[in-house]
């Protein structure tokens, strides 16, 4: 039984759920007090990157969610996104299987993503792929309160792996540089749902 176990314990990693648990670093933390967003993009197995970013809002966790789980502000979050809809499921029930298509450039093609997202409202969304062009993605996205609930930390913590033949050092300082950009939308939009 032991050597079954050691002879499948790669494969198991191969598609063990990205960190969900994972925490900002204290280090990171300052500079999240301070209304900027962190990302990190590391290497992980099988050509798969770990995603780790996190951002402070003004904002209560139940409008945080509301801006993330709307598909009509999708292309405000992501600019690249051509196309949000729901396709099976309800959030309500506690799930939902969504397609978002993102637009493509001179080195990047058009992308097709369907996820399957697990709902806990206003503190956590647990997703992984349903289908789509990418070869795999398992996260979460975290709304943590901050000052007794007016504020919120967001974190996300994301596996993927894509069918891309750019070098490695392209694909991740694109995530790199693009994933802190999605977090400055969210916040921007957060704030004006807020105002609104």
């Amino acid at each position: 039984m032991r050597s079954i176990l050691l002879l499948l314990a790669p494969l198991v990693m191969a598609f063990a759920p990205a960190t969900p648990n994972w925490e900002p670093p204290r280090d990171v933390q300052r500079q999240l007090m301070g209304g900027k967003a962190w990302a990190d993009v590391l290497p992980d197995t099988n050509g798969a990157w770990l995603v780790r970013a996190a951002i402070d809002i003004p904002a209560p966790p139940r409008t945080v969610w509301g801006v993330m789980t709307d598909c009509r502000l999708a292309a405000r979050l992501v600019i690249t996104v051509t196309s949000c809809k729901i396709l099976s499921g309800n959030q309500d029930n506690g799930w939902d299987i969504r397609e978002q298509v993102t637009r493509g450039s001179m080195f990047l093609p058009e992308i097709h993503n369907v996820l399957r997202a697990d709902y806990q409202p206003y503190a956590a969304i647990r997703f992984h792929r349903a289908g789509g062009d990418l070869k795999a993605e398992d996260g979460q996205w975290r709304i943590e309160p901050l000052a007794g609930g007016a504020g919120s930390r967001v974190i996300y913590v994301n596996r993927v792996a894509m069918n891309l033949l750019a070098p490695a050092f392209m694909v991740r300082a694109g995530m790199k540089r693009d994933v802190p950009k999605v977090l400055v939308n969210l916040r921007r939009e957060s704030i004006a749902a807020l105002r609104a």
